[in-house]
């Protein structure tokens, strides 16, 4: 009788566990297909603002969040060296511009003056001496004056004929000035001091930083009044008009997605559906953080990054860089 008992508690556990098992399976299979959710994530194009020269924080005019648009100032600097430099290559300049209005003048007016009466001197002691030469000479020929004066009297002409021809050649330097040469070197310093200034006035632009693009600022480093040295970053901007999507897709999901297909993404940060473009497809690599592969039928399945771009961007200007994106599959 006890056994009887523990056979019909059995059967009706089993029948019960059919059941429950049956009842499983008519409604999983009643129920709708649920499709493959892929979620990704916004990216957005951002450029990093950066000091070009040493200087001190001045003044930051904008905040974490705040939109700018191109052109807008977003920090000063203060670098105190710059100015000193500047100051030096402008005073640099104006002696090269001396120097090139002295070239170009050519000799003062006085120096002509002075080298035309040294070379009017020379010229009337060589008369006088190529006088005395031909009556030192006849007197020679009529045998009355010896020959030793006579050459004396010749060296003496000859000296004057040649410092004569040194004083006309003084007194042609001074009437036409500097050779041109040196006048194409005196210009050349100008363009140099010219340059020296261009370049020191750049780095004194750079005191001022502008925003290049529109976007929204997402980071700010210093604080004001800190030192900043070349190339260190100040802050962040996020262009929101640039703005895409990034999917990390295992292959055995990539079916009906090539380049160039249209599709619908789901934003749950703004409840609503934005259709895109698939524009890239890449393999993400065998360590990338992202792979998601699996042992099926013997091999693994790669992951590959896939890039959709809206088809309207212009209507996603507050989507931010990481906000999560789903595309059903």
């Amino acid at each position: 009788m006890k056994k009887n008992k523990n056979f019909t508690v059995i059967l009706a556990a089993a029948l019960v566990l059919v059941g429950i098992i049956v009842v499983t399976i008519v409604v999983g299979l009643s129920l709708p297909e649920h499709p493959d959710i892929i979620q990704g994530q916004a990216e957005t194009t951002d450029y990093r603002l950066s000091s070009k020269v040493p200087a001190r924080v001045r003044e930051i005019r904008v905040q974490e969040g705040d939109r700018v648009h191109r052109g807008d100032t977003l920090v000063i600097l203060e670098a105190p060296d710059i100015r000193a430099k500047l100051s030096q290559a402008e005073a640099a300049y104006a002696a090269a511009q001396a120097q090139e209005q002295k070239a170009q003048n050519g000799t003062r007016r006085e120096q002509v003056q002075q080298a035309y009466e040294m070379w009017q001197k020379a010229r009337a002691g060589m008369e006088v001496a190529e006088k005395t030469y031909h009556r030192i000479d006849n007197l020679y020929k009529k045998g009355v004056m010896a020959e030793q004066k006579r050459d004396e009297a010749r060296a003496q002409y000859e000296a004057m004929v040649a410092t004569e021809k040194a004083a006309r050649s003084q007194y042609d330097m001074a009437v036409n000035g500097a050779r041109t040469e040196d006048k194409l070197a005196a210009g050349a310093q100008v363009q140099r001091a010219q340059g020296a200034i261009s370049e020191v006035a750049s780095y004194v632009d750079e005191t001022v930083l502008l925003a290049t693009a529109d976007g929204v600022v997402t980071e700010i480093f210093p604080e004001p009044g800190e030192l900043v040295g070349t190339g260190a970053p100040i802050m962040n901007v996020s262009c929101t008009d640039d703005v895409w999507f990034t999917f990390n897709i295992r292959e055995d999901l990539l079916p009906g997605l090539t380049v160039g297909t249209e599709t619908e993404v789901y934003l749950p940060a703004f409840d609503k559906r934005i259709p895109v473009r698939i524009t890239r497809m890449k393999d993400v690599g065998t360590f990338a953080v992202w792979k998601a592969t699996k042992a099926l039928d013997g091999f693994d399945l790669k992951t590959f990054e896939v890039r959709a771009k809206p088809l309207h961007p212009g209507e996603l200007k507050d989507v931010r860089g990481g906000m999560s994106v789903i595309m059903e599959k």
